[in-house]
């Protein structure tokens, strides 16, 4: 069975920057950035590297410590003084026009024409040499009188700010002030492709108590406000991902230049870790971009490419990666000449249309907005994830009241949503995908190389498919359909995804060609000789499957993996005919293919180690997340899917309407309600898993009867516009009807026929609570049933495949962390009570039983 869970939004959310989360994947040597070697090659024989004493302690992350008592007072003070107590600088910084960045930028490319090629091909020794100092921070000096502060952490792949660097930047900041020549800084990264992708998780981790969170993230603001008041002009050269505390960092800044790099995105994403920005990043984003465009990247954990981080105000001006370091230069330059020149000039106010003017700059319109964005909160979290609405809380503190207030709230918020469950399990959640990346398909076994990849089936599953494998792994697509109209329909499926990115300016005209370029297709088998991988998508048929094996042996090389997109067959079935059972694998995807992050790999008893790990290096290539499953009936998704979707129906036979239930399990987490869920899936794909679970394990896997009338009504849910919700256009006296009745125009209706078609006599006599856990628990005994059969590899996985497949709640942290926070002994309990008199069905398996009676966790540490 495959799912739907993901809302239309999230698109522009996840495909806009999916190569920011993968950042933290490789384990290449740390080097210096080619941009920093071009900016301090013509100065050699005159730069300087900083110069410091190792200390003997490091900042410990429990107790941040970073300065005097003397001053912790003075920052404490400049924290206070946020926007009362600005310097002549900062308003310079702040009057920068676009004509006058522009004019900044076209002088840096006229000049780079006639500069020799050779100057930006090495760096100085002592740029050489910096990764070798014990600090992450760099000062190089030019001749111009601008320094370079190169951020490069040691022995790290990517940028990230750890606690211990607050006594680093302190120093660093103080020899920086100490030499009169330095007239401004450019702040950069020694780092490939990333700036700072954002805080090490770890520290948080280690703080014990709620006040040392709150020491951690006020010496966070105290050093930001320490650059934001600098005396000379801090610009910030962003190359690369730009998040969380990098951002906070950047908008600490004078001024930001980014490069067009399709890897530079810049964002807020802690929400997404159930945190706030705890840097001052909630209190600076909205003097930027604007109270509502604050929230709305901070509310969603939306990142912004370069085009739109300058459309909105985040930065000052997007530049070619060859001059991002010049141009950065001569913004500094004129930002100095600016502030010795026009110190007493008013700063320049951000452009705002007349509808942002209404609505943002009076008390009134910005209650509206305060209100509009909690409402929105409130109906995507149902109360479950405590961050949004701190967030909300922290803007506004300091809007509303006085800057000082709203970064005292900010850090008090911080440490109450680090210390809180929710955040703790979201946390674990990332350290397990993390870990995941890292992982092959069998340990020591390599992938084979993949160049060509070929799809049978033009279908949404295809199309899916395909479009992934070209945009996502980059890696050409031939498409064999048996007829033109299916190749025509996988074309359009990514043509459609794609021409929405242009139109919405994600992505540029001739990239989407180019992209497109990537998929071809025929009727015939005509170019798949040298394909590496097939992945079938065609109907649920043993036959047909078994057939499709058999072609593509015959026309591909004997190293093809086939790979069946099957959603419940046994694979060794499907490989039961083949002359090479071991290139032959299940890999399921969950519809729709573009947004859904899993994929199930399922090997058979006699599919090779080297096909186990090439397929889950291409899952991963594509962007997903694979767990490597058993070869058993329903895999491991559908398995513990199926008992949850049953129990909500016998549920709605019993007389429990149909809203009632979804609405139930949707304030539970879950993103859409089972019955929404049943109709987005298809009811007739239930209809025929559920005989395949039922006979390999047993009659708990039953579906109601009553469902063959459904099948027979023509009732196959959302695609057939007929199922348990209505999905006809009403006519305008039936909208009229709902209007006077108080039902809003749009909102989803239940089709009331259903009752009667199959004998429902409402009653509703359950609470919510009591559907949602009868639901729920029908699933963790099937969870718990998959770790101890073995279907799933460790609990780690069957909590992801829960997760990124069914829609499990995040901030519960999977099914079998679940279990561990309410206990075995309790579940237990509660499945032999409703066992007694509801039915066999909830007896509990014999692996919780034993957990009960043991004291075990699925997570002993």
């Amino acid at each position: 069975m495959t799912n739907n869970t993901n809302t239309d939004n999230n698109d522009a959310k996840t495909d806009e920057i999916s190569e920011s989360s993968d950042l933290l994947k490789s384990k290449a040597k740390p080097k210096v950035k080619p941009e920093v070697k071009a900016a301090t090659k013509k100065n050699t024989t005159k730069k300087v590297t900083s110069k410091r004493e190792e200390t003997d302690k490091k900042v410990s992350a429990e107790v941040p410590n970073t300065s005097s008592k003397a001053s912790d007072k003075a920052t404490d003070k400049a924290v206070e003084k946020e926007v009362t107590s600005k310097t002549s600088t900062e308003a310079a910084s702040k009057i920068v026009s676009k004509k006058k960045t522009e004019k900044v930028t076209e002088n840096v490319i006229e000049s780079k024409k006639n500069k020799p090629a050779d100057k930006i091909t090495e760096a100085p020794d002592e740029i050489k040499a910096a990764p070798m100092s014990n600090s992450a921070f760099t000062v190089v000096r030019q001749d111009s009188g601008i320094a370079h502060l190169v951020i490069d952490v040691i022995g790290e792949n990517v940028n990230t700010l750890k606690a211990e660097f607050a006594e680093q930047i302190t120093a660093v900041l103080a020899e920086i002030k100490a030499d009169k020549k330095i007239t401004g800084i450019v702040v950069c990264s020694g780092k490939a492709e990333t700036f700072i992708a954002g805080a090490d998780i770890n520290m948080l981790n280690a703080c014990q108590t709620r006040e040392e969170v709150v020491a951690l993230s006020r010496q966070g603001q105290r050093i930001f406000t320490q650059l934001e008041q600098f005396p000379i002009p801090i610009v910030a050269a962003i190359d690369g991902a730009c998040l969380g505390g990098g951002l906070e960092l950047a908008m600490a800044c004078h001024a930001r230049v980014c490069s067009d790099n399709a890897k530079t995105a810049l964002g807020l994403p802690e929400v997404q870790l159930g945190l706030l920005p705890g840097s001052g990043g909630t209190q600076r984003l909205p003097k930027l971009v604007g109270l509502q465009k604050s929230l709305d990247m901070m509310l969603t954990g939306k990142q912004l490419r370069a085009k739109q981080a300058l459309k909105s105000g985040l930065v000052d001006d997007v530049v070619p990666t060859s001059i991002l370091l010049e141009v950065a230069e001569k913004l500094a330059l004129s930002l100095q000449q600016e502030s010795a020149q026009q110190s007493s000039k008013k700063v320049a106010k951000r452009k705002q249309s007349l509808m942002v003017k209404l609505l943002e700059n009076n008390t009134v319109g910005r209650n509206i907005v305060y209100q509009q964005a909690q409402k929105n909160v409130d109906a995507k979290t149902q109360g479950n994830y405590p961050a949004p609405v701190k967030i909300i809380d922290c803007i506004r503190t300091g809007i509303e009241f006085s800057p000082e207030s709203g970064y005292q709230l900010e850090a008090e918020n911080f440490a109450d949503l680090v210390m809180s469950k929710e955040s703790a399990q979201l946390r674990q959640l990332f350290f397990a995908t993390t870990a995941m990346k890292k992982e092959q398909g069998v340990a020591d076994v390599a992938p084979q190389q993949m160049n060509k990849v070929g799809v049978l089936g033009g279908g949404l599953m295809g199309g899916g498919i395909a479009f992934v494998t070209a945009t996502k792994a980059k890696m050409p697509v031939r498409v064999k359909d048996i007829s033109h109209q299916g190749i025509s329909q996988a074309l359009k499926y990514s043509f459609d995804l794609l021409n929405k990115k242009v139109k919405r300016r994600f992505l540029l005209y001739s990239e989407m060609q180019k992209q497109m370029a990537m998929i071809t297709g025929a009727v015939e088998y005509t170019g798949f000789k040298s394909v590496d991988i097939v992945v079938e998508a065609v109907f649920e048929d043993l036959a047909l499957k078994q057939n499709m094996v058999l072609d593509v042996e015959k026309h591909t090389n004997e190293q093809t993996i086939f790979a069946s997109n099957t959603s419940s067959l046994p694979i060794h079935k499907i490989a039961a005919k083949a002359k090479r059972p071991e290139n032959v694998i299940g890999l399921h995807y969950f519809s729709p293919v573009d947004k859904m992050p899993l994929v199930e790999i399922i090997p058979h008893e006699k599919t090779s180690d080297q096909t186990i790990s090439t397929t889950v290096a291409f899952a991963k290539k594509q962007g997903k997340t694979p767990i490597v499953v058993k070869d058993t009936a329903g895999f491991y998704v559908n398995r513990i899917l199926a008992p949850y979707m049953n129990e909500a129906a016998i549920l709605m036979l019993a007389g429990e309407p149909i809203d009632k239930i979804d609405k139930a399990l949707v304030k539970f987490g879950f993103p859409v309600g089972p019955m929404q869920l049943l109709d987005e899936v298809g009811i007739d794909v239930g209809a025929k898993i559920g005989p395949i679970l039922q006979a390999d394990l047993g009659d708990r896997f039953a579906a109601p009867e009553a469902f063959d009338k459904l099948l027979a009504d023509g009732r196959l849910g959302k695609k057939a516009k007929k199922g348990f919700y209505q999905y006809q256009q009403k006519s305008l006296s039936a909208r009229l009807k709902d209007r006077l009745k108080g039902i809003k125009t749009g909102k989803k209706q239940v089709d009331e026929t259903v009752y009667d078609l199959l004998g429902v006599n409402l009653a509703g006599s359950l609470s919510a609570a009591e559907i949602s856990k009868r639901c729920t628990y029908m699933m963790l005994n099937e969870a718990a049933r998959c770790v101890d059969e073995g279907i799933v590899r460790n609990a780690r996985d069957g909590d992801i495949g829960a997760i990124f497949g069914i829609g499990f709640p995040p901030f519960l942290g999977g099914p079998l962390r679940y279990i561990d926070s309410i206990g075995a002994k309790s579940v237990v309990a509660q499945l032999s009570q409703w066992a007694k008199v509801h039915g066999e069905r909830y007896t509990p398996c014999a692996a919780l039983v034993k957990m009960a009676e043991d004291d075990m966790l699925y997570y002993p540490s």
